[in-house]
């Protein structure tokens, strides 16, 4: 841990982040995403029903401001990994607030950023001029075909029907051109959530009866992770016309203080969708798990390892 006198804002993530692991790539066919054989020991992910689905993906907009200042985009490493074969225009799928456009505009000619939530799309529009903000999403993009060399969907490529969400991305598309897909967050398997699931998990176990760590819901990394997790996977179903995708994984450091990591946590849709009353609480036992537990509070930094998990795949001719 560390402390600092002045911690940047938010927005700066990236700028004060440490390279942990170099990038690792490999290629891979992705296997039949209904095929329900495990594909390792570790539980994956809890299945949202479509109504769950749908709300979650429709609630980010109550958090646009927060979601901004505290949801980092993906590493630079990432970005430039999908753009390998240089495309000019480049279509930002469920942009969100911007994150992956800001990164987009030093590299590419032109940005579209397609996101369905008015509030998400303001603030993008506010903050970032340059970029040509539509409404739609990845069933249905106001754009012609054959008019982009890649699109690319950072951390929302698993709110979308995905087959008709490929068939749209392939009118789109420019022969041979690029679909991408990238996750950004939290590492489960980083030292901090380790230590934060150790440490939290003891003081449960101990059977204290002080009321610090006991008698309390989900820990911190619990929180941070979500349970109802998605696959961070671009699965190509049979019959499509693209290519078997190809992986690119990165992981870094970002020193959070108490305040960004409790932001970080506002930004979850599970937590927005809560009722404000239960959504406070919850906020307010995070920031009282993260001072006792872990000795996190005021300007004291942790370092909390971040994971981009990139897949990337080609338009067939």
């Amino acid at each position: 841990m560390h402390s600092s006198k002045s911690p940047p804002d938010a927005s700066e993530l990236h700028q004060r982040s440490n390279p942990t692991e170099s990038c690792l790539l490999r290629t891979t066919r992705v296997p039949d995403m209904s095929d329900p054989s495990p594909t390792s020991a570790a539980p994956g992910p809890v299945p949202l029903t479509p109504e769950e689905k749908a709300l979650r993906s429709s609630s980010f907009g109550e958090a646009a401001s927060l979601y901004e200042r505290y949801r980092p985009g993906p590493p630079v490493e990432a970005v430039e990994w999908l753009l390998a074969d240089g495309p000019s225009t480049v279509v930002d799928l469920g942009a969100g607030t911007g994150a992956l456009s800001r990164l987009l505009l030093d590299r590419v000619a032109s940005v579209i950023a397609v996101e369905p939530d008015d509030r998400m799309r303001g603030v993008l529009e506010e903050n970032l001029p340059a970029v040509h903000a539509v409404a739609g999403r990845g069933e249905s993009m106001p754009l012609s075909d054959d008019s982009a060399g890649a699109v690319l969907a950072s951390s929302s490529w698993h709110w979308v029907d995905v087959v008709p969400a490929l068939r749209e991305v392939a009118r789109v598309l420019l022969p041979g051109g690029t679909l991408g897909a990238v996750w950004t967050g939290p590492d489960p398997e980083g030292p901090f959530l380790v230590q934060a699931q150790a440490l939290l998990g003891a003081g449960t176990s101990s059977g204290a009866d002080d009321g610090s760590l006991a008698d309390r819901g989900p820990d911190i990394a619990e929180m941070l992770l979500d349970a109802q997790r998605f696959e961070t996977v671009l699965a190509i179903p049979d019959g499509e016309p693209f290519a078997d995708p190809v992986q690119h994984v990165h992981r870094w450091d970002i020193a959070l203080n108490a305040d960004e990591l409790i932001g970080l946590l506002g930004t979850f849709s599970w937590i927005i969708l809560l009722p404000a009353e239960q959504r406070m609480a919850m906020l307010a036992e995070a920031r009282r798990l993260l001072r006792e537990g872990l000795g996190v509070e005021g300007d004291t930094t942790v370092d909390v390892t971040y994971r981009s998990e990139a897949w990337r795949t080609r338009l067939l001719d």
